[in-house]
C-alpha cells in the first residue's frame, strides 16, 4: 500500500477548503445602533489587571454582568500598560480603573466608588 506525504495531503486539504469558499460571497457586518452608541450610560472605562488578581476579578465580573463596556489591560501581558501603570498613574498594584479619558482614576475596586464616580462624571 502506497502512503501519500503527509505535506501532500495537508496541501491537498488547502486547496480543497480554497477552493469551495472562493465562491462564496462575503458575510455581511453587523450594523450599529446609532441610538444605542449615543446613550451610553457609563464613560470610556480602562481596567489595569492581572489575571490571577481577586479584585480584578470582582470588577471584571461586576462590569460584564452589568453590561458595561470597558477596556481590560494586563499588565502582565502589556508592557506599555504596565508603563501607563507605573508611570502615568503612579500604581504598583491592581486593579486601577481609569474613567472618561483620565477624568477619574481609582486605585482599587468598590462597585460604590465606581457608580459614585460614574455620577460625579455625569455632573
Amino acid at each position: 500500500m502506497y502512503s501519500f506525504p503527509k505535506s501532500l495531503v495537508i496541501l491537498a486539504l488547502l486547496l480543497s477548503a480554497a477552493v469551495c469558499s472562493a465562491g462564496e460571497p462575503p458575510a455581511p457586518q453587523s450594523t450599529i445602533n446609532p441610538a444605542a452608541t449615543q446613550t451610553q450610560k457609563y464613560p470610556k472605562v480602562v481596567l489595569f489587571s492581572t489575571s490571577w488578581c481577586p479584585h480584578c476579578k470582582e470588577a471584571k465580573e461586576y462590569f460584564t454582568k452589568n453590561n458595561i463596556p470597558f477596556i481590560n489591560r494586563d499588565v502582565e501581558l502589556d508592557p506599555s500598560a504596565m508603563e501607563m501603570l507605573t508611570g502615568k498613574y503612579k500604581s504598583q498594584g491592581v486593579p486601577v480603573l481609569v474613567l472618561g479619558d483620565d477624568k477619574v482614576i481609582i486605585k482599587g475596586f468598590s462597585k460604590e466608588r465606581f457608580e459614585k464616580a460614574v455620577q460625579d462624571l455625569k455632573k
